[in-house]
């Protein structure tokens, strides 16, 4: 693999020496070897701490604890410099196992190499297939010995690696490895931040900060130390430091002043005056090694580097600076390389980086970086040097590393017309961040440099694109709106790409009065026949109900644009699943996921309506597929929005399958990433999910409150298109927990409301709940009128439901014989769907029917939590434990947890037996004796 690029201002990690007390933190101590023994609560910890709080210290004594125990300890230490070079920490962190990315599957190899530099990079990589390879590798290791990963300085981890080991650390539990994080406080870590446990490190007690001020070699007394221990804050850096530099300017002396300073401005001027008296060989050395990045090293002797035995180290290593291991040199503290390389003139500076450029030649991303920091103006070579750097570090996944690069770029581009169009194309890189602040930043930095109508049109398209997938959904579609009108004249492509943005916003919040807006906006364009897919597309993403039958009539023309377009595909997809036209949604987005490839590792079209579809048609698995890959990718990126979506989707399927703890907790999750006056969508989502989980345990008043809350005070949707197919359950729910009149009234004024714009889907659901709601003598002509058209059998689990409730009104009625027929085929669907509360209650009827119904092995898989299907599925087809955890996004050790956990519930004692099982399962569902 090849060395990592390294930008400017580089240092190693600071190496705590082993044998020194550890003074005032014995509880924070005990907790972390807590976490490095056998079989830890917390497979992942977060320390965090201000500068020189002691994370280092702490997590090296952890470190040395785990190695003693006979694990295996892999490390990375963020800088700076290397902050800007995509995957350089990630690279650090496995290079010492590099011979054991070998045995991994091909894929995960590859998209290894491809991150490291050393594969074609030839299309957009996968982030969650990068994050399992790192799993993958990860757990293997295990198998041999534990492993402890520590990552310390993690605030300057560059944004890719963090993206991958995040995926990784998410999914640790149950794996022999563990993962030690530490961090400054206050510093934004996507992924950690607020889903793993915190350890706080804060300042020593009084009592402690004494005892470590009379561990110093000139422990100060009187004044001196009053004015240490004051000044210092109980950190315990700063107590040393300040002894050490009260020291060397009188021992019996006062300290020098901090002054306003903050401590950490004051500690770099300590270390500053430290330098100044050092020989001019030992200041170029110290220039050099701060100037570097931690594998720079390989050239540094050329560049003029000292040796680590020569003798230039001398009076740096005498002044606290410095400390030789024996292998290399390195900086005592982070604050003391970034004083050693501010202290330095820029000349000085400029010089060391020339040197370690031009020892580069090979390495061309790490020699922009020091070309870059050498540029005392614009240069239009170096910019596109950077510019290169760029594309390379966008092929390998490294969006924020591109993006920096161009924002770089577009700094030294000597013309401003150039600089614009490179801060364009860095916001449209920064999108795939999914940082909101930067892009706006950007974006505001290119229209700061250039007048050009296409330019300018081209970042708010960007911005607009990033800012629909976050929870500002009133603020945002504000935006998106206004920048479309002014923009509707002079730029209609760029008008309506936004208005197509607004229109999605206006989807996730349900605010009627945007819909207004977006339709008077869309009248204002001039007509086009080749924005004729697109404006269909926006007016039934905005009003797919109002206008029905027009805007199917118009879905041919965006499948022909499809034909010619594969990202058009998904947009054909979600048209037609807001429509009901769910076959062909279906058969859009498995050709979506056939043929077209995420441009960048955002969550946008194959997320909540893939899932959504994959649901409706009863291909639950699938369904949870897809949530799980937009749950990881907007975990990664911070989307809040898109993660509640699909949390909100994956625990409806819980909830179906009657795994109702896990499904309220996703619920839960899902609304306490939103604001439900935000996004009323995904609140209304959650409420049906929670309402499903109550009527799978039978707690049917629950399920009324849950699922009252997808409608208005006075019976209207609470969602136009998210609460209307939820009418058949409240029904449901109210008639088992005597809210039977309440609910008539809501069913009706919302048939009402639909009149001629319901689909035959949401026709069916009507009737099922007018037929649950009538009087017994009434029911069963709605009864019928939901069976009666072909087209409901497109949502199974909902026709299942109602031929389920006529069964049971057959059966009441004395009319077992003909309530044999539809129960039946009820049970067999739920049985294929693995819906396990619904197969308990028709096997109830069934029994109630007279129906001999025997215990087949579809209700062993039942016995299976839902991931456990899911797995015995797959491994059923042939695929092995790896193929497997690279499909459900777990690592080989997991999967085959759950079979190991599988094959007893199922009778079966090998994984040859599968297949028959599986095969036996499909033959004889439903069946009776």
């Amino acid at each position: 693999m090849d060395e990592h690029a390294g930008g400017p201002g580089a240092v190693t990690g600071p190496q705590p020496e082993a044998g020194k007390p550890i003074v005032g933190r014995d509880a924070e101590l005990a907790r972390l070897f807590r976490a490095v023994d056998p079989a830890p609560a917390d497979p992942v910890l977060l320390l965090v701490g201000d500068v020189g709080t002691g994370k280092s210290t702490l997590l090296d004594s952890a470190a040395r604890r785990a190695e003693a125990s006979g694990a295996r300890v892999l490390r990375a230490d963020g800088s700076e410099s290397e902050s800007s070079l995509a995957f350089s920490a990630l690279h650090q962190l496995l290079r010492p196992v590099a011979a054991e990315m070998e045995g991994l599957p091909e894929r995960q190899r590859a998209a290894l190499y491809d991150a490291f530099g050393a594969g074609p990079a030839t299309a957009a990589p996968d982030l969650m297939l990068l994050g399992i390879a790192v799993l993958s590798l990860l757990s293997g290791l295990g198998d041999r010995r534990p492993v402890l990963v520590v990552l310390d300085d993690a605030q300057w981890f560059d944004r890719a690696s963090v993206d991958a080991l995040s995926f990784a650390a998410r999914r640790l539990a149950g794996e022999p490895v563990t993962m030690l994080i530490g961090a400054r406080v206050g510093e934004h870590l996507p992924g950690f931040d607020g889903h793993v446990p915190t350890l706080a490190l804060g300042p020593l007690d009084d009592a402690a900060a004494n005892r470590l001020l009379d561990l110093q070699p000139h422990s100060p007394t009187g004044r001196t130390r009053a004015r240490i221990l004051d000044q210092a804050g109980g950190n315990p850096l700063a107590l040393a430091e300040l002894t050490r530099a009260a020291t060397a300017f009188d021992t019996a002396a006062e300290p020098p002043s901090a002054g306003p300073l903050p401590l950490t401005d004051h500690l770099e001027r300590i270390f500053a005056t430290r330098l100044a008296g050092l020989p001019a060989a030992t200041a170029r050395a110290l220039l050099l090694l701060a100037a570097m990045d931690t594998v720079d090293s390989a050239i540094a002797v050329s560049a003029g580097l000292p040796r680590v035995e020569d003798d230039a180290w001398l009076p740096a290593e005498r002044a606290g600076l410095v400390r030789r291991t024996g292998r290399d040199v390195r900086f005592r503290h982070p604050l003391i390389r970034s004083a050693a390389y501010h202290a330095a003139s820029f000349d000085a500076r400029r010089e060391a980086h020339l040197a370690l450029a031009g020892m580069l030649r090979d390495e061309p991303d790490r020699r922009a970086w020091h070309l870059a920091a050498a540029c005392p103006r614009p240069d239009a070579a170096v910019s596109a040097e950077l510019e290169r750097t760029a594309d390379r570090a966008r092929r390998r996944g490294g969006y924020a590393t591109a993006a920096k690069a161009l924002q770089r770029a577009a700094e030294l581009a000597p013309r401003r017309e150039d600089g614009a169009r490179l801060l364009v194309e860095a916001t449209a890189t920064a999108v795939f961040t999914g940082d909101l602040t930067w892009v706006e930043e950007l974006a505001a930095a290119a229209r700061a440099r250039t007048d050009d109508a296409s330019l300018l049109a081209a970042a708010t398209v960007q911005v607009g694109r990033l800012a629909v997938l976050t929870v500002r959904h009133t603020v945002v579609f504000s935006r998106l709106a206004q920048a479309a009108e002014q923009l509707a004249l002079s730029c209609p492509d760029t008008a309506l790409d936004l208005l197509a943005g607004a229109a999605v916003v206006r989807f996730y919040a349900g605010e009627d009065t945007q819909r207004h807006r977006i339709l008077d906006i869309l009248r204002r364009l001039p007509e086009d026949p080749s924005h004729a897919g697109l404006r269909t597309w926006v007016r039934a993403v905005s009003d797919p109900l109002g206008h029905r039958a027009e805007l199917i009539s118009l879905l041919p023309r965006l499948a022909a644009e499809a034909e010619h377009r594969p990202e058009r595909i998904t947009t054909l997809g979600i048209a037609a699943w807001l429509v009901d036209e769910t076959p062909q949604a279906v058969r859009a987005f498995d050709e979506a996921f056939d043929r077209w490839k995420l441009q960048g590792p955002l969550p946008e079209g194959l997320g909540g309506a893939a899932a959504w579809t994959y649901v409706e048609q009863g291909r639950w698995d699938q369904a949870r597929e897809a949530c799980a890959r937009t749950i990881a990718v907007g975990s990664a990126t911070g989307l809040d929005h898109a993660v509640a979506c699909a949390t909100a989707v994956d625990a409806t399927v819980l909830a179906y399958q009657g795994d109702t703890e896990a499904a309220r907790a996703r619920a839960e999750d899902a609304l306490a990433l939103i604001d439900p006056l935000e996004s009323r969508s995904v609140g209304v989502y959650a409420r049906r999910a929670l309402g499903a989980a109550a009527a799978a345990e039978g707690a049917y008043e629950t399920a009324y409150d849950q699922l009252r809350l997808v409608f208005t005070a006075d019976g209207g949707p609470v969602h136009y298109h998210a609460s209307y197919p939820a009418l058949a359950d409240l029904a449901a729910a109210a008639v088992r927990g005597g809210r039977r009149e309440e609910a008539a009234a809501i069913v009706e004024r919302c048939a009402h409301a639909l009149g001629d714009g319901a689909s035959p889907r949401l026709r069916a659901l009507l009737s099922r709940a007018r037929g649950l709601l009538a009087t017994p003598e009434e029911a069963e002509p709605h009864f019928r009128a939901a069976l009666a058209d072909p087209a409901p059998a497109h949502w199974p689990f909902e026709r299942a439901q109602t031929l389920l409730d006529l069964a049971e009104w057959l059966r009441r009625r004395r009319r077992i014989a003909e309530a044999r027929g539809p129960l039946t085929e009820a049970l067999e669907t739920f049985r294929r769907l693995g819906a396990r509360p619904w197969i308990e209650r028709a096997r109830a009827e069934a029994r109630a029917a007279g129906l001999d119904i025997m215990d087949t092995a579809p209700d062993a898989l039942a016995e299976l939590s839902p991931q456990q299907r899911q797995i015995i599925r797959l491994a059923a087809r042939g695929m092995t434990n790896r193929e497997i955890g690279e499909r459900l996004f777990l690592s080989p050790r997991t999967v085959s947890s759950h079979l190991y956990r599988s094959f007893p519930k199922l009778g079966i004692t090998a994984r040859s037996q599968l297949r028959d099982l599986i095969e036996g399962t499909l033959a004889t569902a439903g069946h009776q004796e």
